[in-house]
């Protein structure tokens, strides 16, 4: 319309610890293998959700964290010693019992980085 002034949109400027790189998304440390590598030992409840599974659609873990990869979770349960690898396209969400580790060590050692996108 003739006569209406253009809105300009709002630039919002995210944290990130990774570099910036122009005219690309900055490169993102907070990822959820990230954050479950910095809790690797702690006790986690694991809410999984399988669609179209008649005998179970939801399934609830609980065990210690030994790994996380991008498309994956191991966990292992302390009183059977049972290991789960658990994809996450099936994850719902992770409780814990303590307080997480959630800040990252400087320069991000062990940790996975993704390129821009």
């Amino acid at each position: 319309m003739a006569g209406t002034p253009q809105q300009m949109p709002m630039q919002v400027s995210p944290a990130t610890s990774g570099p910036q790189i122009p005219g690309m998304l900055p490169v993102e440390q907070s990822y959820i293998e990230n954050i479950l590598r910095l809790n690797k030992g702690k006790l986690a409840t694991v809410y999984t959700t399988f669609e179209n599974n008649k005998e179970w659609n939801a399934k609830i873990f609980k065990g210690i964290i030994e790994a996380a990869g991008r498309d994956h979770l191991i966990i292992s349960d302390p009183q059977t010693g049972k290991r789960y690898l658990i994809p996450m396209v099936y994850l719902d969400y992770i409780t814990f019992d303590e307080e997480i580790e959630y800040e990252y060590p400087f320069g991000g050692t062990g940790l996975t980085t993704y390129s821009p996108r």
